[in-house]
């Protein structure tokens, strides 16, 4: 018997587990919480790359791209990521008073939540992508949600669905904690690829 190294059936499940890999290294340098910008912003950055004809080494490229990334990606994290969680727990408070003054103000710092969480997002993907300030990369990342509207819902869409599909089901946890973020960021790259090529120039 003869197995062909180069046959699709080889490389499809050498992909797969190139992903799962990948997915659990960047859950394992997520744990210690401040390193979640410098694993998001890698994790970007070997997709964004993968995503362009399959070139790079994901499993490969990923720690160095972590190395590499990771003052310039913490610190736009605490510029993005740290409002944008304080304002979902303050939704909390809000929708927990019952009154059309706290409903009004806990829907604010819902949307407030999600325009930022979508602009880190595009942070540490400007990151991954560009070599600019830490300065210039917040301002693009706060302007680029509200110039992209459309993109940016498709940026949000898949990590929300994977969160409520978690919570709903449960059992749908095994996937996201086997590819749902390899796969997921491998998924938002092409939307990066885009918004980026619109306003590279």
């Amino acid at each position: 018997m003869r197995i062909d190294p180069e046959s699709r059936a080889l490389s499809g499940l050498t992909t797969f587990l190139t992903f799962v890999a990948l997915n659990l290294l960047y859950l394992l340098l997520c744990i210690p919480i401040v390193t979640i910008g410098a694993a998001t912003s890698a994790l970007y950055e070997v997709t964004i790359r993968y995503s362009d004809d399959e070139s790079g080494h994901p499993l490969k490229d990923f720690l160095p791209a972590f190395r590499a990334n990771f003052w310039r990606a913490t610190l736009v994290m605490l510029c993005l990521l740290a409002p944008a969680v304080l304002l979902g727990y303050s939704s909390v408070f809000w929708f927990s008073m019952p009154t059309i003054l706290g409903g009004v103000a806990g829907i604010m710092a819902v949307i407030g939540a999600a325009y930022l969480l979508a602009a880190f997002l595009y942070g540490m993907a400007q990151v991954a992508y560009f070599r600019s300030t830490v300065r210039q990369t917040v301002k693009n990342a706060l302007l680029l949600p509200a110039a992209e509207p459309v993109r940016t819902l498709g940026v949000l869409l898949i990590p929300v669905t994977l969160v409520a599909l978690t919570i709903l089901f449960p059992p749908f946890g095994f996937i996201v904690l086997t590819v749902g973020f390899s796969v997921g960021a491998y998924a938002t790259a092409f939307l990066f690829r885009s918004v980026f090529g619109r306003h590279e120039a």
